[in-house]
């Protein structure tokens, strides 16, 4: 038996080749569950659905409607929703003396707006059902205040509070609500930092505890456990980044000795 045997989860940002939604779809899937899966681009989803046996369905998070949809799509197609992951993310940066209204209201869109309605409609489903989890994703510029970062993790870190707040609410309808916050993950959208930057990495990797930097199977796992039977945490943001939390956000000067270190 799998551990999700009898859940139906929805995965929204799993159209990335070798992503975190890819992986946690293909995950789930394989611990039992019929997954629905969801992003902006469709044909790398449809590809994924008949690989995992699930299905597939467009969705760009900043519209509410959309949004609604996937929910939809859940229980028309498989009777229910149980678990439902937000990986959808852009990359914005830049130092808040820079930044303009554009894209700051990108990060805004997408990554406040978009998750505070996926929260809304997915845990609307599970309250009236009898409870699920719901898990979206956090940054780890957020905890460490990380400079140019201030769209990408301002709109991020005001969704933390969202999340407890939304634990809260629907607390007694039993459903779970956390955020996640991964470090640096090699995936297709941080793939050019690895290639091209790779001082960058040994950075972000020398700043964490563990020997190795957290990889897309170690979220997809988490997310297996949240979404199981086995989770009774609520209300959390939980760092799975083998301790880079613990750090600093690497300078320039981290940088440089990194490159060092790779000779």
């Amino acid at each position: 038996m799998g551990r999700l045997d009898g859940k139906v989860a929805v995965i929204v940002g799993a159209s990335g080749s070798g992503s975190m939604g890819q992986q946690t779809a293909r995950a789930m899937a394989a611990e039992g569950a019929k997954v629905v899966v969801a992003a902006r681009r469709k044909e790398p989803l449809e590809a994924l659905a008949a690989d995992i046996g699930g299905t597939a369905i467009a969705c760009d998070i900043s519209d509410e409607a959309q949004v609604e949809a996937v929910a939809k799509c859940a229980v028309d197609t498989y009777g229910g929703l149980d678990i439902a992951v937000n990986f959808a993310g852009i990359n914005v940066q830049s130092p808040v003396a820079e930044i303009d209204a554009e894209k700051l209201k990108d990060a805004i869109d997408i990554h406040f707006v978009g998750s505070v309605l996926f929260i809304k409609h997915m845990a609307n489903v599970m309250a009236g059902s009898g409870g699920g989890s719901v898990i979206t994703t956090s940054t780890l510029t957020a905890t460490l205040g990380s400079p140019g970062m201030a769209a990408y993790a301002g709109t991020k870190a005001g969704v933390d509070n969202i999340v407890r707040i939304a634990a809260t609410e629907y607390g007694k309808a039993n459903v779970k609500v956390n955020s996640i916050t991964p470090g640096l993950v090699r995936s297709e959208m941080t793939e050019g930092v690895f290639a091209q930057m790779p001082a960058v990495a040994k950075a972000f990797e020398n700043e964490t505890r563990l020997p190795r930097l957290a990889t897309v199977d170690d979220i997809a796992n988490l997310c297996v456990f949240l979404g199981s039977d086995e989770s009774f945490i609520t209300a959390q943001n939980i760092q799975i980044n083998g301790g880079a939390d613990m750090g600093h956000a690497p300078t320039p000067g981290d940088f440089a000795a990194a490159g060092a270190e790779l000779g």
